[in-house]
């Protein structure tokens, strides 16, 4: 039977930065890595530019998150200023793009994982173990025996990393209820014919939820910043278990296709257009509202020739340009759960020490990353969250 101090399960950006720390203060770490290779889903987030975390102050910072008082500790345990400093000593620089987000100078993630790896010289790391059973006394399958366990094995999305629900089923830690986060959309109606085309700064709304934001139509669906942070609040707001049962998705939203113009205004607008602008064609003159591969889309939904002149388009006609423009509404009918970025629920935080991440049920169990019900939008919210609890949790189980 093999000993060690510390155990940290799961070889993703939280279970790697964990298994740095606690090596800072103890000589007898393993990371136990199911694949062959570690950080699989770190390499895919960015795009594969690795979008490293967000630059907001920490107060702003948290206030974006739904559970920011349990991340309080942990983002100012590993502030952004230390977590950056630990790439920029190994020589990589950053840049910020809009909404602070951080990428390496490269655009490569590769280069983020090379660094933290580096970093893992005093870690014995096993790749290709699969932790399938934790008994009392911490004993990992019936071969390796540790004082403390880190659980970091992450949530249910993007099971080719080897996030898995079973993962969940190494401890008897208390769970709330498991879904899919910044998840794509499927539409009922095929839009295979505009896929790639992006509406820029839409607002889309889910009942009385609304979220500005970019949407880049696919061949299924919709997605893009705007799609993918709604469908937190709409995953949320469904009565379903990934433990349990797959979403039973039937619902619509609607997007505000203008919206630095009212109701009132563009119906101002057009009355004044439609007079002084007769003879022009109405493909033409949605130009000024709307993105130009999505006119005939648009005017085809509505049943309305795109060569008609303007002063041929009569009231009812006019009325419901308008009504569209300002509410364009599609019915879904699932989450593309094949690209769904993060998940919703986990290991349940009444039940773990925000200033420890140890378990208030389990001595010397600690958790970290996504396996907890954690979450953030998109733009380094959720990287931030994975790194400052593995931060927190690899010096807690060492210190303690």
């Amino acid at each position: 039977m093999e000993e060690y101090d510390i155990a940290v399960v799961g070889g993703g950006p939280a279970g790697i930065m964990a298994a740095i720390v606690a090596s800072w203060n103890s000589s007898r770490v393993i990371l136990l890595e199911k694949n062959p290779s570690p950080g699989r889903k770190l390499l895919m987030t960015g795009g594969g530019r690795c979008n490293i975390t967000n630059l907001k102050p920490i107060k702003k910072l948290l206030n974006i998150y739904p559970q920011k008082n349990f991340l309080k500790h942990s983002f100012y345990t590993l502030t952004n200023e230390k977590l950056l400093s630990l790439f920029e000593d190994k020589g990589l620089g950053f840049i910020e793009e809009d909404d602070n987000r951080i990428f390496p100078e490269t655009e490569r993630s590769s280069d983020v994982l090379e660094i933290l790896l580096g970093y893992l010289e005093d870690v014995d790391v096993r790749y290709d173990f699969e932790v399938k059973s934790i008994v009392e006394n911490f004993i990992i399958n019936d071969e390796i025996t540790v004082d403390k366990i880190i659980i970091a094995t992450g949530g249910v999305t993007y099971p080719q990393t080897g996030c898995s629900i079973g993962n969940y089923c190494l401890t008897s830690q208390p769970l709330t209820d498991i879904k899919y986060g910044l998840v794509p959309l499927i539409t009922k109606k095929d839009l295979s014919g505009i896929a790639g085309i992006t509406l820029y700064d839409v607002i889309i709304s889910y009942n009385k939820s609304k979220v500005q934001g970019n949407v880049l139509f696919s061949h299924v669906g919709l997605t893009g910043p705007g799609i993918i942070n709604l469908s937190n609040i709409i995953s949320q707001s469904l009565s379903y278990n990934l433990l349990d049962n797959e979403p039973d998705v039937d619902f619509e939203i609607a997007i505000d296709l203008c919206p630095a113009f009212t109701r009132e205004e563009l119906q101002k607008k057009f009355t004044i257009d439609f007079q002084s602008k007769g003879k022009t064609m109405i493909k033409n003159y949605l130009k000024l509202f709307l993105t130009g591969g999505f006119i005939d889309f648009f005017l085809d939904e509505l049943a309305i020739e795109g060569e008609t002149q303007l002063s041929r388009i009569d009231k009812k006609s006019k009325n419901r340009l308008i009504e569209n423009l300002k509410r364009f509404s599609f019915e879904i009918i699932g989450f593309n759960k094949d690209l769904a970025k993060v998940t919703i629920g986990g290991v349940d935080l009444a039940n773990v020490n925000p200033k420890t991440m140890e378990s208030t049920l389990t001595p010397n169990l600690y958790f970290a990353g996504e396996v907890l019900d954690l979450h953030g939008p998109t733009g380094g919210y959720n990287l931030k969250i994975a790194f400052s609890t593995g931060f927190l949790a690899g010096l807690s189980a060492s210190e303690n």
